[in-house]
């Protein structure tokens, strides 16, 4: 399964696929129209207490990686959205698009989710 990221600011295209929004919270400036979501999987996104500690902190980025993935391997309703994001995307052969709302292309969780999920289970 091929998963691509994008910023969700960016302009919906037909290459996209099946559109996934991956954070826990709804990017600002966004209408639900102009999202064109297939799915919005909150449950994949770094848990809050993460997500607060890294702050996009570049620094931080290998330890962010080390314990967003523990949690996408242990935490039981992040593995639940795992299994769903994979399902999902065994349904599209077009491909899916993991959508994300900050404003770094490199140093974001969509792009460790990316490679994650790339990786197969258990990998």
């Amino acid at each position: 399964m091929a998963f691509r990221i994008k910023r969700i600011h960016d302009d919906a295209s037909a290459d996209d696929g099946c559109r996934v929004l991956v954070d826990r919270l709804w990017p600002r400036g966004i209408s639900r129209e102009r999202a064109r979501l297939d799915a919005w999987l909150k449950d994949v996104a770094p848990s809050p207490t993460l997500r607060t500690w890294w702050n996009h902190d570049p620094d931080r980025i290998d330890e962010f990686t080390a314990r967003y993935r523990a949690e996408l391997d242990t935490e039981p309703n992040t593995a639940r959205a795992v299994t769903e994001l994979r399902e999902l995307a065994a349904r599209n052969p077009s491909g899916t698009t993991l959508l994300y709302g900050a404003r770094d292309a490199h140093i974001n969780h969509a792009r460790i989710l990316a490679d994650y999920l790339a990786a197969g289970p258990g990998d």
